[in-house]
C-alpha cells in the first residue's frame, strides 16, 4: 500500500506541475491585449499620483525604469492579503482569507518537508531536541506552516460553505462546483488536522514520508496520515481543472494586462504582432461590418457597409 501511494504522490506532483507549465505557456502565447493606460501603474516613478512617462517631453527617446520589486511586493501582498475584499465585504473576507492561507501553507508545508527529508539525508536531526540549530529551525517551521494550513484551511472550508448560503448575493452566482470545492477541501484540510492533533503531533510521519519517497523506501505510516497524503495527491491533480489558476493568472494579469504600458513603436516586437492580428480576415458579418476582409481594410473603409445591398447582390 505504501508503495503505490509513493508512486500515486510523484505521478501527483509531475501532473501539477506539467499541466501548470503547459496552461501558462499558453497564456504567454496569446495574443497581445487591448491596453487599459490605467493609472497609476505600480512600477512607474510617479505612481504615488497617477503620474506616468507620458508626462516627459519626447518620453519615446528616454528610457523607461520600472520597479520590479514594488509591484512584485504589490501583488504578493495582493495574494496574501486580499484587501479589496476586505474593504467590500469584510465578512466574506474573514473566511475567503484563512481559506486561501490554508491552500498556500498546505503547498508551502509539503514542500518543506521535501527540504526536511533532503536534509535529513545529509545527517541533520530534526526535532525540538535536536542539538543543531538548523534542526530547530526546522522542526518548528515545519510545525507552524503544517499547524496552521490545517487550522485555517479547515476552518475557511466551513466558513465559505456557510457564508455562500447564508449570503444571497453570494449564493446568487454560487454554482454546485464551489460547494463540492468547500466539502474536499474540507476533508483534505481535516484529516490533516486530526491527523496532526490526535496521532502525530509532532509531524514526524510527514518527514518520515518523505524521506522514504525520496530513498524509494515506503515507510509504514499510520492509516490516518496516509489517508491524508492520498486526499492530499488526488487534490494536487484536481486543482489544475479547478479555479485555482487565479493564483497564477491574477499575477499574469497585474504585470502583462494591467500595469503593461509598453508603447507600440515603429519596428518593435509588439507593432510585428498587432499587425500580424490586423492582417487577419473578418470571420463574421454584422450590420456595421463585413465578412472576408482584413481589419486594417474594415478599419480604414469609410461608413458602413450596405448589409442589405450585399446580400441581394
Amino acid at each position: 500500500m505504501e508503495t503505490l501511494i509513493i508512486y500515486l504522490t510523484y505521478i501527483a506532483y509531475v501532473f501539477i506541475v506539467a499541466v501548470y507549465t503547459i496552461k501558462v505557456v499558453g497564456w504567454l502565447r496569446m495574443p497581445p491585449h487591448i491596453r487599459w493606460d490605467l493609472y497609476p501603474v505600480i512600477h512607474e516613478k510617479h505612481y504615488h499620483y497617477g503620474g506616468s512617462y507620458y508626462e516627459q517631453q519626447e518620453w519615446w527617446t528616454k528610457p523607461r525604469p520600472k520597479n520590479r520589486w514594488r509591484s512584485l511586493l504589490y501583488s504578493l501582498k495582493d495574494n496574501l492579503y486580499m484587501g479589496q475584499y476586505y474593504k467590500s465585504k469584510p465578512l466574506y473576507w474573514l473566511f475567503l482569507l484563512p481559506w486561501h492561507l490554508g491552500f498556500i501553507l498546505i503547498i508551502t508545508f509539503h514542500i518543506l518537508c521535501f527540504f526536511a527529508a533532503t536534509a535529513m539525508l545529509g545527517g541533520l536531526d530534526i526535532g525540538a531536541a535536536s542539538g543543531q540549530l538548523a534542526g530547530v529551525a526546522f522542526y518548528y517551521l515545519l510545525l507552524v506552516t503544517g499547524g496552521i494550513a490545517f487550522v485555517t484551511g479547515t476552518f475557511g472550508s466551513i466558513g465559505m460553505g456557510i457564508i455562500r448560503l447564508a449570503d444571497r448575493s453570494l449564493r446568487k452566482y454560487s454554482m454546485p462546483m464551489n460547494f463540492f470545492n468547500y466539502l474536499f477541501f474540507l476533508v483534505v484540510y481535516g484529516s490533516g488536522l486530526f491527523a496532526w492533533l490526535v496521532l502525530d503531533p509532532t509531524l514526524d510521519e510527514y518527514r518520515t514520508y518523505w524521506l522514504g519517497l525520496i530513498t524509494l523506501s515506503p515507510p509504514v505510516l499510520h492509516p490516518m496520515t496516509l489517508l491524508h497524503i492520498i486526499l492530499f495527491d488526488i487534490f494536487l491533480i484536481y486543482l489544475p481543472f479547478t479555479r485555482s489558476t487565479h493564483y497564477i493568472t491574477r499575477i499574469l494579469a497585474y504585470f502583462f494586462i494591467r500595469w503593461d504600458d509598453e508603447p507600440n513603436q515603429r519596428g518593435s516586437k509588439m507593432e510585428g504582432q498587432i499587425n500580424a492580428l490586423l492582417a487577419q480576415k473578418v470571420s463574421w458579418e454584422g450590420p456595421h461590418i463585413a465578412t472576408g476582409k482584413t481589419w486594417v481594410e474594415v478599419a480604414i473603409e469609410p461608413g458602413f457597409p450596405d448589409a442589405k445591398k450585399d446580400h441581394k447582390g
